[in-house]
Protein backbone atom coordinates (compact mmCIF):
# COMPACT_ATOMS: atom_id res chain seq x y z
CA UNK A 1 0.00 0.00 0.00
CA UNK A 2 1.24 3.59 -0.62
CA UNK A 3 1.95 6.30 1.43
CA UNK A 4 -1.17 8.22 -0.28
CA UNK A 5 -3.20 5.30 0.09
CA UNK A 6 -2.52 4.78 3.54
CA UNK A 7 -2.99 8.44 4.26
CA UNK A 8 -6.43 8.53 2.38
CA UNK A 9 -7.44 4.97 4.91
CA UNK A 10 -6.82 7.00 7.98
CA UNK A 11 -7.99 10.40 7.04
CA UNK A 12 -11.47 7.92 6.26
CA UNK A 13 -10.56 6.60 9.81
CA UNK A 14 -10.44 9.63 11.56
CA UNK A 15 -14.00 10.98 9.61
CA UNK A 16 -16.02 8.33 10.42
CA UNK A 17 -15.24 8.89 14.33
CA UNK A 18 -16.10 12.76 13.57
CA UNK A 19 -20.41 14.62 13.51
CA UNK A 20 -21.04 14.87 10.03
CA UNK A 21 -24.89 15.45 7.71
CA UNK A 22 -25.53 12.43 7.52
CA UNK A 23 -25.99 12.24 11.55
CA UNK A 24 -29.36 14.85 10.87
CA UNK A 25 -30.49 12.85 7.72
CA UNK A 26 -33.71 11.93 8.73
CA UNK A 27 -34.62 15.25 11.25
CA UNK A 28 -36.84 16.93 8.97
CA UNK A 29 -38.85 13.81 9.40
CA UNK A 30 -38.93 13.63 12.98
CA UNK A 31 -38.04 16.90 14.73
CA UNK A 32 -40.99 17.39 16.25
CA UNK A 33 -41.07 14.28 18.22
CA UNK A 34 -37.95 14.54 18.69
CA UNK A 35 -38.36 18.09 20.98
CA UNK A 36 -41.02 17.23 22.50
CA UNK A 37 -39.11 13.79 23.56
CA UNK A 38 -36.20 16.17 24.47
CA UNK A 39 -38.74 17.90 26.83
CA UNK A 40 -40.04 14.95 28.85
CA UNK A 41 -36.18 13.53 28.97
CA UNK A 42 -35.30 16.98 30.18
CA UNK A 43 -37.64 16.83 33.18
CA UNK A 44 -37.47 13.44 34.07
CA UNK A 45 -33.62 14.38 34.01
CA UNK A 46 -33.85 16.84 36.18
CA UNK A 47 -34.37 15.19 39.85
CA UNK A 48 -31.86 12.81 38.50
CA UNK A 49 -28.94 15.38 37.76
CA UNK A 50 -29.49 17.40 41.09
CA UNK A 51 -29.25 14.03 43.04
CA UNK A 52 -26.68 12.55 41.60
CA UNK A 53 -24.43 15.80 41.84
CA UNK A 54 -25.88 15.68 45.62
CA UNK A 55 -24.70 12.02 46.44
CA UNK A 56 -21.21 11.80 44.78
CA UNK A 57 -20.01 14.91 47.11
CA UNK A 58 -19.48 17.25 43.77
CA UNK A 59 -23.18 19.17 44.65
CA UNK A 60 -26.73 19.40 42.73
CA UNK A 61 -24.59 22.08 40.42
CA UNK A 62 -21.93 19.67 39.24
CA UNK A 63 -25.18 17.66 38.49
CA UNK A 64 -26.81 19.92 36.71
CA UNK A 65 -23.77 21.24 34.73
CA UNK A 66 -22.87 17.51 33.72
CA UNK A 67 -26.25 16.52 32.09
CA UNK A 68 -26.30 20.18 30.50
CA UNK A 69 -22.67 20.19 28.91
CA UNK A 70 -22.29 16.41 28.80
CA UNK A 71 -25.44 16.07 27.39
CA UNK A 72 -25.07 17.83 24.43
CA UNK A 73 -21.39 17.57 23.57
CA UNK A 74 -22.27 13.32 23.77
CA UNK A 75 -25.45 13.91 21.40
CA UNK A 76 -22.92 15.93 18.69
CA UNK A 77 -20.01 13.64 18.76
CA UNK A 78 -21.32 10.06 20.21
CA UNK A 79 -22.07 7.08 18.13
CA UNK A 80 -25.63 6.67 19.13
CA UNK A 81 -28.61 8.64 17.91
CA UNK A 82 -30.81 8.20 20.75
CA UNK A 83 -28.49 8.01 23.61
CA UNK A 84 -29.02 10.62 26.62
CA UNK A 85 -26.01 11.20 28.92
CA UNK A 86 -25.19 12.93 31.63
CA UNK A 87 -24.53 11.84 35.39
CA UNK A 88 -25.68 8.23 36.28
CA UNK A 89 -25.90 5.84 39.79
CA UNK A 90 -22.29 3.77 38.57
CA UNK A 91 -20.94 7.18 37.98
CA UNK A 92 -21.69 7.74 41.52
CA UNK A 93 -20.64 5.29 43.34
CA UNK A 94 -17.22 4.97 41.72
CA UNK A 95 -16.58 9.27 42.52
CA UNK A 96 -18.19 9.27 45.86
CA UNK A 97 -15.14 7.09 47.75
CA UNK A 98 -12.64 9.37 45.10
CA UNK A 99 -13.72 12.92 46.34
CA UNK A 100 -13.81 11.81 49.89
CA UNK A 101 -10.30 10.92 49.72
CA UNK A 102 -8.80 13.81 47.20
CA UNK A 103 -11.52 16.22 47.75
CA UNK A 104 -13.69 17.96 45.63
CA UNK A 105 -10.98 19.89 43.83
CA UNK A 106 -9.69 16.86 42.15
CA UNK A 107 -12.84 16.66 40.14
CA UNK A 108 -12.03 18.82 36.94
CA UNK A 109 -8.89 16.85 36.99
CA UNK A 110 -10.33 13.36 37.37
CA UNK A 111 -12.96 14.25 34.42
CA UNK A 112 -10.09 15.60 31.92
CA UNK A 113 -7.90 12.39 32.90
CA UNK A 114 -10.57 10.15 32.26
CA UNK A 115 -12.06 11.84 29.02
CA UNK A 116 -9.03 11.61 27.41
CA UNK A 117 -8.87 7.63 28.05
CA UNK A 118 -11.84 7.17 27.11
CA UNK A 119 -11.13 9.60 23.71
CA UNK A 120 -8.09 7.27 22.94
CA UNK A 121 -9.39 4.22 23.81
CA UNK A 122 -12.36 4.92 20.52
CA UNK A 123 -9.65 6.79 18.70
CA UNK A 124 -8.08 3.09 18.97
CA UNK A 125 -10.53 0.91 17.96
CA UNK A 126 -11.22 -0.74 21.17
CA UNK A 127 -15.02 0.06 21.64
CA UNK A 128 -16.10 -3.35 20.40
CA UNK A 129 -14.36 -5.03 23.76
CA UNK A 130 -17.65 -4.21 25.80
CA UNK A 131 -18.35 -7.78 24.12
CA UNK A 132 -16.02 -9.40 26.43
CA UNK A 133 -18.08 -9.15 29.36
CA UNK A 134 -20.62 -11.76 29.86
CA UNK A 135 -24.02 -10.98 30.57
CA UNK A 136 -23.91 -13.01 34.37
CA UNK A 137 -21.31 -10.26 35.30
CA UNK A 138 -23.09 -7.20 33.51
CA UNK A 139 -26.09 -8.50 35.77
CA UNK A 140 -24.55 -8.58 38.97
CA UNK A 141 -22.23 -5.51 37.96
CA UNK A 142 -25.60 -3.61 37.93
CA UNK A 143 -27.11 -5.14 41.09
CA UNK A 144 -24.21 -4.43 43.09
CA UNK A 145 -24.60 -0.50 42.00
CA UNK A 146 -27.82 -0.44 42.53
CA UNK A 147 -27.11 -1.91 46.17
CA UNK A 148 -24.92 1.11 46.81
CA UNK A 149 -26.80 3.91 45.28
CA UNK A 150 -29.43 3.01 47.88
CA UNK A 151 -26.89 2.39 50.89
CA UNK A 152 -25.48 6.01 49.63
CA UNK A 153 -29.02 7.54 50.14
CA UNK A 154 -29.28 6.52 53.80
CA UNK A 155 -27.24 9.63 55.48
CA UNK A 156 -29.57 12.24 53.42
CA UNK A 157 -32.84 10.20 53.94
CA UNK A 158 -32.02 10.23 57.89
CA UNK A 159 -30.86 13.79 57.77
CA UNK A 160 -27.78 12.79 59.47
CA UNK A 161 -23.98 13.27 58.35
CA UNK A 162 -22.30 10.25 56.61
CA UNK A 163 -20.59 7.80 57.97
CA UNK A 164 -16.86 7.93 57.72
CA UNK A 165 -15.71 4.47 55.66
CA UNK A 166 -15.78 5.12 51.90
CA UNK A 167 -17.49 1.69 52.00
CA UNK A 168 -21.32 2.69 51.26
CA UNK A 169 -22.80 -0.58 53.59
CA UNK A 170 -20.24 0.34 56.79
CA UNK A 171 -20.92 4.20 56.52
CA UNK A 172 -24.58 3.28 56.20
CA UNK A 173 -24.45 1.39 59.19
CA UNK A 174 -22.45 3.98 61.00
CA UNK A 175 -25.23 6.62 59.78
CA UNK A 176 -27.78 4.78 61.36
CA UNK A 177 -26.20 4.45 64.92
CA UNK A 178 -25.93 8.78 65.11
CA UNK A 179 -29.58 9.76 63.87
CA UNK A 180 -31.75 11.98 66.10
CA UNK A 181 -34.80 13.42 66.17
CA UNK A 182 -37.22 15.07 64.93
CA UNK A 183 -35.02 15.96 62.20
CA UNK A 184 -35.18 12.00 60.81
CA UNK A 185 -38.67 12.23 61.54
CA UNK A 186 -38.98 15.01 58.75
CA UNK A 187 -36.52 13.46 56.54
CA UNK A 188 -38.03 10.20 56.36
CA UNK A 189 -41.63 11.24 55.74
CA UNK A 190 -40.40 12.89 52.88
CA UNK A 191 -38.88 10.12 51.66
CA UNK A 192 -42.37 8.19 52.17
CA UNK A 193 -43.91 11.24 49.90
CA UNK A 194 -41.18 10.65 47.13
CA UNK A 195 -41.43 7.38 47.20
CA UNK A 196 -45.39 6.95 47.08
CA UNK A 197 -45.41 9.60 44.72
CA UNK A 198 -42.97 7.60 42.48
CA UNK A 199 -44.68 4.75 42.62
CA UNK A 200 -48.83 6.03 42.11
CA UNK A 201 -47.43 8.43 39.49
CA UNK A 202 -47.03 5.78 36.59
CA UNK A 203 -50.40 3.73 37.57
CA UNK A 204 -51.95 7.67 36.27
CA UNK A 205 -50.23 7.77 33.24
CA UNK A 206 -46.92 6.59 31.70
CA UNK A 207 -45.95 9.68 30.82
CA UNK A 208 -46.11 11.46 34.51
CA UNK A 209 -42.85 12.07 35.71
CA UNK A 210 -42.94 10.94 38.88
CA UNK A 211 -39.98 12.07 40.43
CA UNK A 212 -40.34 15.59 39.14
CA UNK A 213 -43.86 15.71 41.00
CA UNK A 214 -42.56 14.14 43.83
CA UNK A 215 -39.92 16.45 44.47
CA UNK A 216 -42.39 19.27 43.80
CA UNK A 217 -44.19 18.34 46.52
CA UNK A 218 -41.83 17.69 48.91
CA UNK A 219 -40.57 21.09 48.08
CA UNK A 220 -43.93 22.85 48.57
CA UNK A 221 -44.18 21.05 51.99
CA UNK A 222 -41.39 21.81 52.99
CA UNK A 223 -41.71 25.58 52.46
CA UNK A 224 -45.51 25.74 53.55
CA UNK A 225 -44.68 23.62 57.04
CA UNK A 226 -41.19 25.19 57.50
CA UNK A 227 -39.77 21.48 58.04
CA UNK A 228 -36.40 21.38 60.07
CA UNK A 229 -34.05 19.68 56.52
CA UNK A 230 -31.78 19.91 54.47
CA UNK A 231 -32.07 21.84 50.98
CA UNK A 232 -29.94 21.93 48.10
CA UNK A 233 -29.19 25.66 48.58
CA UNK A 234 -27.89 28.51 46.70
CA UNK A 235 -27.21 27.85 42.80
CA UNK A 236 -25.24 29.95 40.06
CA UNK A 237 -28.02 31.65 37.92
CA UNK A 238 -26.60 30.30 35.02
CA UNK A 239 -23.35 28.31 33.73
CA UNK A 240 -19.96 28.77 35.61
CA UNK A 241 -17.12 30.08 33.57
CA UNK A 242 -14.63 27.18 31.97
CA UNK A 243 -11.62 26.67 33.87
CA UNK A 244 -8.19 24.70 32.61
CA UNK A 245 -7.35 22.42 35.63
CA UNK A 246 -3.35 22.64 36.86
CA UNK A 247 -2.33 19.33 36.15
CA UNK A 248 1.01 18.95 38.76
CA UNK A 249 3.23 16.00 38.11
CA UNK A 250 2.20 14.80 41.78
CA UNK A 251 -1.67 15.25 41.12
CA UNK A 252 -1.35 13.42 37.72
CA UNK A 253 0.43 10.18 39.55
CA UNK A 254 -1.86 10.62 42.52
CA UNK A 255 -5.20 10.26 40.32
CA UNK A 256 -3.91 8.04 37.68
CA UNK A 257 -5.80 5.07 39.42
CA UNK A 258 -8.57 6.50 40.00
CA UNK A 259 -9.23 8.29 36.65
CA UNK A 260 -8.51 4.94 34.62
CA UNK A 261 -11.18 3.31 37.04
CA UNK A 262 -13.63 6.26 36.10
CA UNK A 263 -12.69 6.06 32.19
CA UNK A 264 -13.36 2.19 32.59
CA UNK A 265 -16.46 2.66 34.05
CA UNK A 266 -17.16 5.51 31.69
CA UNK A 267 -17.09 3.45 28.53
CA UNK A 268 -18.24 0.24 30.17
CA UNK A 269 -22.00 2.13 30.70
CA UNK A 270 -22.11 4.09 27.76
CA UNK A 271 -21.70 0.77 25.62
CA UNK A 272 -23.93 -0.93 27.28
CA UNK A 273 -26.45 1.77 27.62
CA UNK A 274 -25.55 2.51 23.71
CA UNK A 275 -25.93 -0.93 22.83
CA UNK A 276 -29.45 -1.66 24.76
CA UNK A 277 -30.58 1.73 22.86
CA UNK A 278 -30.01 0.10 19.53
CA UNK A 279 -31.91 -2.85 20.47
CA UNK A 280 -35.05 -1.03 21.60
CA UNK A 281 -35.16 1.83 18.72
CA UNK A 282 -35.13 1.64 15.22
CA UNK A 283 -32.65 4.06 14.59
CA UNK A 284 -30.03 1.65 13.08
CA UNK A 285 -27.02 0.71 14.62
CA UNK A 286 -24.71 2.52 17.06
CA UNK A 287 -20.82 2.98 16.04
CA UNK A 288 -19.22 1.56 19.75
CA UNK A 289 -15.88 3.91 19.12
CA UNK A 290 -17.52 6.93 18.51
CA UNK A 291 -19.35 6.73 21.02
CA UNK A 292 -16.18 6.28 23.29
CA UNK A 293 -14.96 9.19 21.46
CA UNK A 294 -18.16 11.46 22.02
CA UNK A 295 -18.18 10.27 26.16
CA UNK A 296 -14.65 11.57 26.52
CA UNK A 297 -14.85 14.87 24.68
CA UNK A 298 -17.86 15.15 27.07
CA UNK A 299 -16.17 14.18 30.23
CA UNK A 300 -13.66 16.41 29.27
CA UNK A 301 -16.10 19.32 28.20
CA UNK A 302 -18.00 18.27 31.57
CA UNK A 303 -15.19 19.18 33.65
CA UNK A 304 -14.07 22.38 32.52
CA UNK A 305 -16.80 23.52 33.54
CA UNK A 306 -16.66 21.95 37.07
CA UNK A 307 -19.33 19.01 36.46
CA UNK A 308 -18.49 15.57 36.42
CA UNK A 309 -17.31 12.62 34.56
CA UNK A 310 -20.72 11.18 32.61
CA UNK A 311 -21.73 8.07 30.95
CA UNK A 312 -25.06 6.80 28.76
CA UNK A 313 -27.90 6.78 31.01
CA UNK A 314 -29.85 3.89 30.06
CA UNK A 315 -32.74 4.65 31.75
CA UNK A 316 -32.80 8.11 30.24
CA UNK A 317 -31.38 6.87 26.65
CA UNK A 318 -35.50 4.46 27.15
CA UNK A 319 -37.73 7.31 27.87
CA UNK A 320 -36.16 9.19 25.49
CA UNK A 321 -37.06 6.46 22.83
CA UNK A 322 -40.11 5.73 24.42
CA UNK A 323 -40.87 9.42 24.19
CA UNK A 324 -40.54 9.28 20.26
CA UNK A 325 -37.13 10.21 20.01
CA UNK A 326 -35.23 9.61 16.53
CA UNK A 327 -32.09 11.26 16.14
CA UNK A 328 -29.56 13.61 17.87
CA UNK A 329 -31.76 16.71 18.43
CA UNK A 330 -33.76 14.99 20.99
CA UNK A 331 -30.91 14.21 23.27
CA UNK A 332 -29.65 18.28 22.52
CA UNK A 333 -32.81 19.23 23.30
CA UNK A 334 -33.15 17.31 26.52
CA UNK A 335 -29.32 19.88 27.49
CA UNK A 336 -30.97 23.08 26.35
CA UNK A 337 -33.98 23.00 28.43
CA UNK A 338 -31.62 22.08 31.86
CA UNK A 339 -29.88 24.81 30.57
CA UNK A 340 -33.02 27.13 30.79
CA UNK A 341 -33.94 26.10 34.21
CA UNK A 342 -30.57 27.13 35.45
CA UNK A 343 -30.47 30.61 33.53
CA UNK A 344 -34.43 31.33 35.13
CA UNK A 345 -35.12 28.68 37.79
CA UNK A 346 -32.09 28.37 40.08
CA UNK A 347 -33.83 30.12 42.96
CA UNK A 348 -36.22 27.62 43.08
CA UNK A 349 -34.41 24.63 42.13
CA UNK A 350 -32.03 25.69 45.20
CA UNK A 351 -35.03 25.25 47.76
CA UNK A 352 -35.63 21.48 47.10
CA UNK A 353 -35.06 19.34 50.26
CA UNK A 354 -32.32 16.99 49.73
CA UNK A 355 -33.84 14.02 51.86
CA UNK A 356 -36.67 14.41 48.48
CA UNK A 357 -33.80 13.59 46.03
CA UNK A 358 -32.62 10.86 48.30
CA UNK A 359 -35.76 9.13 48.24
CA UNK A 360 -36.08 9.33 44.40
CA UNK A 361 -32.90 7.71 44.29
CA UNK A 362 -33.85 4.95 46.54
CA UNK A 363 -37.20 3.88 44.14
CA UNK A 364 -34.20 4.39 40.80
CA UNK A 365 -31.94 2.24 42.96
CA UNK A 366 -35.34 -0.42 43.12
CA UNK A 367 -36.12 0.22 39.97
CA UNK A 368 -32.92 -1.01 38.40
CA UNK A 369 -32.87 -4.76 39.89
CA UNK A 370 -35.03 -6.54 38.06
CA UNK A 371 -36.58 -9.82 40.02
CA UNK A 372 -37.32 -11.54 36.52
CA UNK A 373 -33.92 -11.21 35.16
CA UNK A 374 -31.98 -11.95 38.53
CA UNK A 375 -34.40 -15.19 38.86
CA UNK A 376 -33.20 -15.91 34.63
CA UNK A 377 -29.97 -15.98 35.59
CA UNK A 378 -29.55 -17.22 38.68
CA UNK A 379 -31.74 -19.86 36.98
CA UNK A 380 -29.82 -20.69 34.03
CA UNK A 381 -26.78 -22.84 34.73
CA UNK A 382 -24.40 -23.01 37.92
CA UNK A 383 -21.54 -21.46 36.42
CA UNK A 384 -23.77 -18.09 35.78
CA UNK A 385 -24.91 -18.14 39.15
CA UNK A 386 -21.43 -18.04 40.54
CA UNK A 387 -20.79 -15.42 38.10
CA UNK A 388 -23.67 -13.31 39.23
CA UNK A 389 -23.01 -13.66 42.87
CA UNK A 390 -19.26 -13.20 42.96
CA UNK A 391 -19.52 -9.72 41.06
CA UNK A 392 -22.45 -7.96 42.61
CA UNK A 393 -20.70 -9.68 46.22
CA UNK A 394 -17.03 -7.63 44.85
CA UNK A 395 -19.05 -4.35 43.61
CA UNK A 396 -20.48 -4.27 46.97
CA UNK A 397 -17.96 -4.52 49.12
CA UNK A 398 -14.63 -4.28 47.48
CA UNK A 399 -14.99 -1.75 43.96
CA UNK A 400 -16.93 -1.69 40.45
CA UNK A 401 -13.94 -2.30 38.55
CA UNK A 402 -12.27 -4.83 40.43
CA UNK A 403 -15.80 -6.01 40.62
CA UNK A 404 -16.19 -6.11 36.31
CA UNK A 405 -12.13 -7.79 35.86
CA UNK A 406 -13.17 -10.62 38.89
CA UNK A 407 -16.22 -11.51 37.13
CA UNK A 408 -14.48 -11.84 33.37
CA UNK A 409 -12.30 -13.59 35.16
CA UNK A 410 -14.45 -15.93 36.81
CA UNK A 411 -16.48 -16.90 33.74
CA UNK A 412 -13.68 -17.13 31.47
CA UNK A 413 -12.39 -20.34 34.34
CA UNK A 414 -16.18 -21.50 33.69
CA UNK A 415 -15.60 -20.91 30.19
CA UNK A 416 -12.52 -22.50 29.49
CA UNK A 417 -13.54 -25.88 31.84
CA UNK A 418 -16.45 -26.10 29.76
CA UNK A 419 -14.02 -25.83 26.59
CA UNK A 420 -12.08 -28.62 27.76
CA UNK A 421 -15.02 -31.20 28.63
CA UNK A 422 -16.16 -30.97 25.18
CA UNK A 423 -12.40 -31.63 24.44
CA UNK A 424 -10.97 -35.02 23.94
CA UNK A 425 -8.56 -38.06 22.55
CA UNK A 426 -9.88 -41.09 21.17
CA UNK A 427 -8.63 -44.03 20.21
CA UNK A 428 -9.94 -45.15 16.63
CA UNK A 429 -9.41 -48.64 14.64
CA UNK A 430 -7.38 -48.57 11.57
CA UNK A 431 -9.50 -48.12 8.41
CA UNK A 432 -9.92 -50.89 5.87
CA UNK A 433 -9.48 -54.68 6.43
CA UNK A 434 -7.62 -55.81 9.67
CA UNK A 435 -4.26 -56.88 8.61
CA UNK A 436 -1.57 -58.69 10.87
CA UNK A 437 0.38 -56.52 13.05
CA UNK A 438 -2.43 -54.03 13.62
CA UNK A 439 -2.72 -54.34 16.88
CA UNK A 440 0.73 -52.66 16.93
CA UNK A 441 -0.53 -49.60 15.11
CA UNK A 442 -2.46 -46.99 17.39
CA UNK A 443 -4.77 -44.46 15.85
CA UNK A 444 -6.01 -41.66 18.42
CA UNK A 445 -7.93 -38.69 16.94
CA UNK A 446 -7.54 -34.99 18.50
CA UNK A 447 -11.08 -33.01 18.61
CA UNK A 448 -11.71 -30.16 20.64
CA UNK A 449 -9.27 -27.50 21.42
CA UNK A 450 -5.71 -28.45 22.87
CA UNK A 451 -5.03 -25.02 24.88
CA UNK A 452 -2.96 -24.34 28.17
CA UNK A 453 -5.79 -25.79 30.67
CA UNK A 454 -6.25 -29.24 28.61
CA UNK A 455 -2.97 -30.20 26.94
CA UNK A 456 -1.63 -31.73 29.76
CA UNK A 457 -4.76 -34.13 30.44
CA UNK A 458 -5.68 -34.76 26.76
CA UNK A 459 -2.20 -36.46 25.76
CA UNK A 460 -1.28 -38.28 29.26
CA UNK A 461 -3.38 -41.37 27.42
CA UNK A 462 -1.03 -41.54 24.42
CA UNK A 463 2.25 -40.78 26.19
CA UNK A 464 1.14 -44.50 28.72
CA UNK A 465 1.16 -46.36 25.72
CA UNK A 466 2.47 -49.58 25.47
CA UNK A 467 3.23 -52.38 23.03
CA UNK A 468 2.84 -50.22 20.21
CA UNK A 469 5.08 -49.33 17.05
CA UNK A 470 3.17 -46.82 15.74
CA UNK A 471 1.42 -44.10 16.78
CA UNK A 472 -0.91 -42.17 14.05
CA UNK A 473 -2.09 -39.02 15.70
CA UNK A 474 -5.45 -37.02 13.70
CA UNK A 475 -5.69 -33.58 14.33
CA UNK A 476 -7.91 -32.85 11.77
CA UNK A 477 -10.84 -32.20 14.10
CA UNK A 478 -8.82 -30.05 16.32
CA UNK A 479 -10.40 -26.61 16.60
CA UNK A 480 -8.28 -24.69 18.68
CA UNK A 481 -4.60 -25.06 19.08
CA UNK A 482 -2.59 -22.67 20.86
CA UNK A 483 1.30 -23.11 22.14
CA UNK A 484 0.95 -24.48 25.38
CA UNK A 485 -1.08 -27.43 23.02
CA UNK A 486 1.67 -27.48 20.32
CA UNK A 487 4.21 -27.60 22.55
CA UNK A 488 2.79 -30.55 24.28
CA UNK A 489 2.84 -32.58 21.07
CA UNK A 490 6.40 -31.92 20.45
CA UNK A 491 6.91 -33.23 24.01
CA UNK A 492 4.94 -36.47 22.74
CA UNK A 493 6.48 -36.77 19.54
CA UNK A 494 9.81 -36.68 20.80
CA UNK A 495 8.85 -38.51 24.37
CA UNK A 496 7.23 -41.49 22.03
CA UNK A 497 10.13 -41.22 19.41
CA UNK A 498 12.82 -41.92 22.04
CA UNK A 499 11.14 -45.01 23.19
CA UNK A 500 11.64 -46.27 19.48
CA UNK A 501 7.65 -45.59 18.28
CA UNK A 502 7.06 -43.83 15.33
CA UNK A 503 4.94 -41.25 15.40
CA UNK A 504 2.53 -40.47 12.07
CA UNK A 505 1.00 -37.21 12.38
CA UNK A 506 -2.28 -36.61 9.93
CA UNK A 507 -4.62 -33.54 9.31
CA UNK A 508 -2.98 -30.67 10.74
CA UNK A 509 -5.17 -27.67 9.86
CA UNK A 510 -4.06 -25.10 7.68
CA UNK A 511 -4.85 -22.12 10.47
CA UNK A 512 -2.53 -24.61 12.84
CA UNK A 513 0.50 -25.56 10.47
CA UNK A 514 2.31 -22.34 10.81
CA UNK A 515 1.88 -22.47 14.95
CA UNK A 516 3.00 -26.54 14.44
CA UNK A 517 6.38 -25.50 12.39
CA UNK A 518 7.20 -22.44 14.61
CA UNK A 519 7.39 -24.47 17.79
CA UNK A 520 8.81 -27.59 16.52
CA UNK A 521 5.73 -30.21 15.97
CA UNK A 522 7.45 -30.79 12.61
CA UNK A 523 10.52 -30.91 13.07
CA UNK A 524 10.00 -33.55 16.43
CA UNK A 525 8.89 -35.83 13.39
CA UNK A 526 11.64 -39.01 12.53
CA UNK A 527 11.04 -37.71 8.47
CA UNK A 528 9.36 -34.85 7.12
CA UNK A 529 6.89 -37.90 5.04
CA UNK A 530 5.72 -38.69 8.30
CA UNK A 531 2.93 -35.85 8.04
CA UNK A 532 -0.04 -36.75 6.39
CA UNK A 533 -2.98 -35.49 4.81
CA UNK A 534 -5.22 -38.86 4.30
CA UNK A 535 -5.82 -41.19 7.07
CA UNK A 536 -5.63 -44.06 4.28
CA UNK A 537 -1.84 -43.21 3.31
CA UNK A 538 -1.37 -42.49 7.27
CA UNK A 539 -2.59 -46.25 7.73
CA UNK A 540 -0.80 -47.94 4.86
CA UNK A 541 2.56 -45.96 6.22
CA UNK A 542 1.99 -47.28 9.30
CA UNK A 543 1.38 -51.03 8.01
CA UNK A 544 3.97 -51.08 5.86
CA UNK A 545 6.45 -49.61 9.12
CA UNK A 546 5.64 -52.66 11.39
CA UNK A 547 5.68 -55.36 8.12
CA UNK A 548 9.01 -54.13 8.08
CA UNK A 549 10.36 -54.20 11.42
CA UNK A 550 8.83 -57.75 11.68
CA UNK A 551 10.94 -58.86 8.90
Amino acid sequence: MTASARARQAGSAIRQLLPSASDYRGARRTWRGDLLAGVTVGIVALPLALAFGVSSGAGAESGLVTAIIAGIVAAIFGGSHVQVSGPTGAMVVVLAPIIASHGAGALAAICLLSGVIVLLAGVLRLGRTISYIPWPAIEGFTFGIAVIIFLQQVPTATGTAGGESTNALVAAIQTVQTVSWPKLGWSLLLVAIVVAVMLVAPRIHPRVPGSLVAIVIAAVATAVFDLPVDAIGQLPPGLPAPVLPVLHPATLLSLAGPAVAVAALAAIESLLSARVAASISDTGPYDADRELVGQGLASVAAGLFGGMPATGAIARTAVNVRAGGRSRIASIAHGLLLLLIVLVGASVVARVPLAALAGVLMVTACRMISIATVRTVIGSTRADAVVFVITAIVTISVDLIYAVLIGIAVAAFFALRQLARASGVHREELPGAAVAGDERIAVFRLEGALFFGVAERMLERISALRDVEVVVIRMSQLQILDATGAQVITELITGLERRGITVLVKGIQPRHLALAERVGVLSSLRHQNHLFDDLDAAAAHARSHVQRARK
